[in-house]
């Protein structure tokens, strides 16, 4: 028996005493009581066991509410489970009376948490209780669509996960084929980029000598993935997804490696939205591969765009001057919308997609100023450089809705990650190759009106 569920045999015991001792006075046996009572008496109960049992039980209450039952419990911690307002208030007129004292500056601190962040630690004191609380917060991102005033509430969430799931905890696991069937799969189930078609599909994944495949686990989570990445070992830098998942495809011996290609990262869980898995689990495999391989030197990914083909269709649809009539043309052209008419297209049909596809990753801004595209806001953030563009690299009814096919290679250079990321974040500055800086002086010849693009592009390594 594990470590781990030799700790959790403890909890569960200490839970089962805490049932049998455990009563709510006027509202009678805390089995029965309503949420809202059960989160007021775990946020007042002083003992270990019968805490951890009004938490157990707090769980299985939750996990019994509808939707508008859900939504109702949310507005009580965004209602009624925030700072204590009297401590609050004297917390800060001590702050005030001496703004250079430790003492009231620690005080201020802490008057200023919401009861709900100690009810959250209550609730995860209970067998499965960060699970439960996962899943909790997945069901309150759905109400925040309808209900952003629930935002302080989430707020309390992530900052918590964020302390619950740093790297410090986290366990770097390689999946093959002789993981458990339950996390393989999970495997199955999770990956968000190429579907996994079934047990053989995985198996070719997992269990080919250059292919490789890493999960992050949480010590409370010990069958449950975090987030995995997929990785193929190759003699060079694949243009295309195809010769990568290809049935027949043949394996690389490992001694003639030179390339790690990182093709697919899924996040697990929707609720850890929001806490940083990625760049410590690219770091932490590119570590790992490089101990074990001495013929590798160079990091890669074949990363989709998810938001390209929409992006440049609204982009021709607003008439704003942004593209001329020639790109206009080919982002709306009806042949382009399948793989025939994008297989028949010419090169200079190619040459203008690419480029638009260069303009979109280097250009497009979402609302906060970052990369419209979520990938290149991952990558890009991690230190990589934009390198290259790949036509046709993704020809699966995905791949060509969500970006005619087109794929992209980021480049983790190991002596320019630092400097890359530090670029970024302080500047705006994105590394990109020679090869996609053609392409949008490509992109800026095109016979149009200045744009405001032009007016706000921000700086190329």
């Amino acid at each position: 028996m594990t470590e781990t569920s030799i700790f959790w045999k403890v909890i569960e015991s200490v839970s089962d005493q805490g049932r049998r001792l455990i009563r709510l006075g006027d509202a009678g046996n805390v089995r029965n009581a309503p949420i809202e009572v059960l989160s007021r008496a775990l946020v007042s109960e002083k003992g270990e066991a019968s805490g951890v049992a009004v938490a157990d039980l707090f769980i299985e209450r939750y996990r019994s509410l509808d939707e508008d039952a859900k939504l109702e419990f949310f507005a009580l911690l965004r209602d009624e489970f925030g700072p204590d307002t009297a401590r609050l208030d004297a917390a800060l007129a001590s702050y005030r009376a001496d703004e250079e004292s430790p003492r009231g500056q620690s005080d201020l601190h802490y008057a200023t948490e919401p009861l709900r962040q100690e009810l959250l630690r209550r609730i995860n004191a209970a067998p499965g209780g960060i699970a439960a609380l996962v899943g909790m917060r997945a069901d309150l991102l759905d109400a925040l669509r309808e209900h952003p005033d629930l935002s302080v509430v989430d707020d309390d969430f992530e900052h918590l996960f964020r302390s619950w799931f740093n790297r410090g905890f986290l366990v770097l696991t390689r999946i093959d084929w002789q993981t458990p069937a339950a996390i393989l799969e999970k495997i199955i189930e999770y990956e968000a980029v190429h579907a996994i078609d079934g047990w053989e599909d995985l198996r070719r994944r997992v269990d080919a000598p250059d292919r490789r495949l890493y999960a992050f686990f949480h010590p409370a989570l010990i069958d449950i993935p975090l987030i995995f990445v997929e990785v193929a070992l190759t003699r060079d830098n694949p243009d295309s997804i195809q010769e990568i998942l290809a049935e027949d495809r043949k394996p690389v011996p490992v001694e003639e490696v030179s390339t790690a290609v990182f093709y697919s990262i899924s996040n697990c869980q929707r609720g850890l939205r929001g806490v940083a898995f990625g760049s410590f689990l690219i770091k932490q495999v590119v570590d790992d591969l490089r101990q074990e391989l001495d013929r590798l030197n160079s990091f890669v990914t074949l990363s989709p765009i998810p938001g390209l083909r929409q992006w440049l269709t609204d982009q021709a649809d607003a008439d704003d001057g942004l593209f001329g009539d020639q790109e206009k043309a080919v982002v709306s052209e009806p042949a382009l919308q399948d793989l025939p008419g994008l297989e028949d297209a010419d090169a200079e049909v190619r040459k203008s997609l690419l480029a638009l596809a260069a303009h979109y990753l280097v250009q497009g801004k979402a609302r906060d100023g970052r990369p419209a595209d979520p990938v290149a806001r991952f990558h890009l953030g991690n230190g990589a450089r934009l390198d290259r563009l790949n036509w046709l690299a993704d020809t699966s009814v995905t791949g060509l809705a969500r970006s005619f096919g087109i794929m992209v290679n980021y480049r983790y250079v190991i002596d320019e990650i630092e400097a890359n990321h530090e670029a970024f974040a302080n500047q705006g500055t994105i590394a990109a190759s020679s090869s996609v800086r053609r392409l949008l002086r490509v992109q800026r010849t095109v016979d149009r009106t200045k744009s405001r693009s032009e007016t706000t592009e921000p700086s190329l390594t």
